[in-house]
């Protein structure tokens, strides 16, 4: 006997949630037809593929490599049909992006264009912070990754795309508005909102903070744009952002101060893994992405 396709599609999808019930939604079958497939296959390779431990499932050593199998397979085939696809003249299928929060300002904006152009190509897109996309990264979840700050202990292919002035942000009653050429030493001691760790945006902060020996009072730490928008606004502190997430509409409660050394000039950038066999679909993404970026401005990047 022979395992079927769907046998290992069921079994793919249960080892990858950890979850015969999860993969049940995924798939959009009952729980026991997930178990009933699994315990075929089983009973097929000759080993339990699962085992439970209190209520966590947990693959076996024989699962483990199945599992691995599986993932190379279906990669294997995906790529498949995208080359038929491409070699019809139709670039169609599943893109599979990872962003961390800040590109939510402009990656929608890219992909909307990118869909009218090519209506086949179906997208999931995750936006996380850079610790969780690391972790993608190293799971290989995704096909592309958009980031400020690729981790230098993943071995990844990195195309620069896209400018992030990182800005400093105070409320508009912030004694230091409108001023002109501020000194960095001004914000020494200043209540500060910070990004949470292992935020890009955070670690360039600090950085020159460091370089120029500014010291300021953090008050909340927060792992949102929009939260910290609307700390700022509330007079918490200042805190410093990505010009992006201030563009779009008129920030009235908010306010740019004129410091010495800012913006931080960053980069974004579109990574993936350097041993990764890009799809045709990943493909035509990334050659879309610099393409459109290849400009000294876009139209979202009109700042006030």
């Amino acid at each position: 006997m022979q395992p079927t396709l769907h046998q290992l599609k069921v079994f793919e999808t249960a080892a990858r949630h950890g979850s015969f019930t999860r993969a049940a939604e995924e798939l959009y079958l009952t729980q026991p037809t997930v178990s009933i497939q699994i315990k075929q296959l089983s009973k097929t390779v000759g080993f339990p593929l699962f085992e439970k431990l209190g209520k966590q499932l947990y693959l076996t050593e024989v699962g483990n490599r199945l599992f691995t199998t599986c993932q190379s397979i279906f990669e294997e085939l995906d790529q498949f049909e995208m080359i038929v696809s491409d070699l019809q003249g139709m670039t169609q299928g599943k893109l599979h992006l990872a962003t961390v929060t800040t590109c939510k300002y402009f990656v929608p904006r890219l992909l909307g264009n990118f869909c009218d152009q090519y209506p086949g190509i179906d997208i999931s897109l995750k936006i996380t912070n850079h610790l969780q996309l690391e972790k993608r990264m190293m799971e290989n979840r995704d096909d592309l990754y958009i980031l400020s700050h690729p981790p230098q202990h993943i071995d990844l292919k990195v195309q620069p795309v896209i400018k992030n002035p990182l800005v400093v942000v105070a409320p508009p009653s912030h004694p230091l508005v409108g001023q002109k050429n501020i000194d960095i030493s001004a914000l020494n001691n200043q209540r500060f909102i910070m990004r949470e760790p292992g935020s890009g945006t955070r670690h360039a902060v600090q950085a020159l903070f460091n370089k120029h020996k500014v010291n300021v009072e953090i008050k909340l730490e927060l792992g949102s744009n929009e939260a910290i928008k609307q700390a700022i606004a509330g007079g918490l502190g200042i805190s410093v952002l990505s010009r992006h997430s201030l563009n779009g509409r008129e920030y009235t409660d908010l306010a740019i101060l004129d410091v010495e050394h800012f913006p931080i000039e960053q980069q974004w950038s579109v990574a993936y893994l350097s041993g990764k066999h890009l799809s045709v679909v990943a493909e035509t993404f990334l050659h879309y992405l610099v393409s459109v970026t290849d400009h000294a401005e876009m139209p979202w990047m009109h700042f006030k």
